[in-house]
Formats: C-alpha cells, structure tokens, sequence
C-alpha cells in the first residue's frame, strides 16, 4: 500500500544538509524519500532512503520504479543536493558525470513517469564573478565562476533551464556553508593552522580585508523549507541567493580564531602570490605534505563575495538567524573540548600530539 500524500524527494541524502532536511521536512510531509549512491545507514524517523547512483541511467530508472510502487507518482518538491566537490580546483568529469549529466538524468526521469510541483536545486553564490569590499552584489550579478566546483554549477544550472519543462524549479545560490563544529573546509583549515602553530598561519596572499558570505546550516534548511511552503507562489523559474549579508574579513578571522585559542595577538604578513604559489607547489609536489592550500588558491586569494538577500527576503521570506562572528566562539569552544574528535569530524590530519595523548588516555582507562 502506497503512502497517503505528496512525496518529497531528496538527493544526497545521506550528507549532513540532506539528513538535515528530511527531518525537517517530516514537520510538513508524511512520505520523505531520500536517494543517495549507498542507503547504510538509518534515515530519519518516519523517512526513507533508497540507494541511487545518479551517474547510471539503469540505478536511476530502478530507483525511480521503486519511488513510484512503493511512494506514489505525485511529488510535491525534489530538493537536489547530490553533486560533486572538490578543492583540487582543476577540471575533473566527476563534475559532468554526478553535477550536470546526473542532474539532467535525474529531470528527465522526473518528467516521464512523476508529476513534480517544484525542483530545488542547491547552487553556489561563486557561480558569479568576485566583487570588492563595499559591494553587495544580486542575482543579477555577471556569472563568472573562477575554479572547476563553480563551472559546473553553471553548466548544471543550464541544464535545469533547458530541461524542466512544465516543473517550477528554484536555485538557490549558498554561500559557504558551516554549523557550530565548523564543517566548512576554509574555515576549519585556518583553525588548524592557529591551533597547531604553524608558520602558515601567520602569511597571508591576499588582501586581509577581503572575504565572503557565509551561512549556518541551520539557515540552509530553513531557506529549503521556506521555499517548499511557498511554493505555490514563486515563479516559475527563481534564483535567489542565500547567505549571511554580513563579510567577516580574513583579517578578523585571524584575529578572532587566535584570541579564541591561544587568547594572543597574532600579526598576518602579506606574501607575493608568486612565492605563496611557490611554497604550496613545493609543500604538495616535493615535500608530499598534505596541505589544504594549493597554488589555485593564490590567484582566489583576493576574491570577495557579498551578497544583498532582499530577493530572498521578498520570495522567501527568509533572513538567517545565525552570523558567523557569533557562531566562532562555539567553533573553537568544540575544537577545544575533544580536540580529536573535532579533527576527525572536519576530516583534518590531527598533530602527532593528539595522537599520542589519545594513546595515553586510552592506556590510563584501560588500567
């Protein structure tokens, strides 16, 4: 027996936004259903995930035969947040094969065997070229993605436009996504650099003052959820940027993640972006250190990203309730509790001393 009701499909479900969003939306809809490439572990209660590799037209198909026996054919909202990522920066077709090709998979099985309301897709505010400090930029702003992740989200947004037929589809373009254990790769490897000391943490390529949006997870499902609520009442077609308004500058993370830790100053020294290149070629290529900056990164060093939201405000109402300066003490607050298992969740190598106390720590409760 099928389920009474609307479906809601989420792809990616088995990440931390999609997790998020299926419990979330259980408050409004009795038949959640996640697709992700593997469905290990439990979803959310009352939800469902099955597995799909979106790359495969032959998972794809079987996945959406078992959504339909088993769910219905009706479908209020997809929320898409199945993509690819990477900080190599350089082209990789994983970019076409799970971003753009994945995506016009998924829609064209949508539009043979499914009556959709909407299709959310999960963009990036980088699809557009940098601004300066003081310049709050809209939608409206030229597209000009500076590095592989961004290409492929404008190539994905293409796709959509060209494919959704009769479906109303929303894109909305995140900023930099974090929560209160950080979950944000910039941001998390700036705190590694101060927290372990290290001689990085004191250079800087770029323009301190620079920076870019950010926006709390929390925020992120709640600009999702608001545009399934309303649903009914957005165009047809909507871009719409969601991210904090409010830049912190590189300068004041410095600072902010230095007084938080160490409670010291700390002074940032500029570096020529050819020698910063330099040092990071030879840190990846010679030294095979396991660096988070790469020499792509030098020329974005001076990139600055700040967004006007009115347009989400005005469609969605929706407006964060988290900053990112109020959030970084929490940050540093859970670093500083159980240092290696914050390591461990931010995916980051832990210093040889984490290690050893870990070691030592577990002898002693041994005993």
């Amino acid at each position: 027996m099928k389920p009474k009701g609307d479906i809601v499909l989420v792809t990616g479900s088995n990440g931390r936004i999609g997790t998020a969003v299926m419990q979330r939306l259980r408050k409004h809809f009795d038949n959640v259903v996640g697709f992700d490439q593997t469905a290990p572990e439990p979803p959310p209660p009352k939800c469902v995930r099955i597995p799909v590799d979106i790359t495969s037209d032959d998972s794809m198909y079987e996945g959406m035969r078992i959504l339909r026996e088993h769910h219905g054919a009706k479908i209020a909202a997809v929320v898409h947040l199945a993509a690819y990522y990477d900080f190599l920066g350089k082209p990789s077709p994983k970019y076409d094969q799970i971003t753009v090709e994945g995506t016009r998979r998924l829609i064209q099985e949508l539009r043979a065997g499914f009556d959709v309301t909407q299709f959310i897709f999960s963009s990036t505010m980088l699809v557009h070229k940098p601004g300066e400090p003081g310049i709050f930029f809209t939608e409206k702003w030229p597209i000009g993605p500076t590095w592989a992740y961004p290409e492929s989200k404008v190539r994905t947004e293409a796709v959509i436009h060209k494919e959704r037929g009769d479906i109303s589809t929303v894109v909305l373009r995140f900023a930099g996504v974090y929560d209160d254990r950080c979950h944000s790769p910039p941001l998390a490897n700036q705190m590694q650099r101060i927290y372990e000391r290290q001689l990085a943490s004191h250079l800087y390529s770029g323009e301190t003052s620079h920076g870019q949006s950010f926006v709390h997870m929390d925020d992120v499902v709640d600009a999702i959820e608001h545009a399934i609520v309303r649903r009914a009442k957005l165009p047809s077609e909507s871009v719409i940027l969601i991210g904090e308004p409010e830049v912190v500058s590189y300068d004041e993370l410095q600072h902010t993640f230095m007084r938080l830790i160490h409670n010291e100053s700390l002074e940032t020294h500029n570096v020529p972006g050819l020698i910063a290149k330099t040092g990071a070629w030879v840190e990846d290529h010679i030294l095979g250190e396991k660096t988070f900056i790469k020499p792509w990164m030098i020329d974005r060093a001076n990139d600055h990203y700040a967004i006007d939201i009115s347009h989400a405000h005005t469609l969605l109402d929706w407006t964060p309730s988290h900053t990112l300066r109020e959030t970084l003490p929490k940050m540093v607050a859970a670093l500083k509790a159980d240092p290696l298992g914050w390591y461990r969740e931010n995916e980051l190598e832990p210093p040889s001393s984490l290690l050893t106390n870990d070691k030592k720590s577990a002898k002693q409760k041994a005993k």
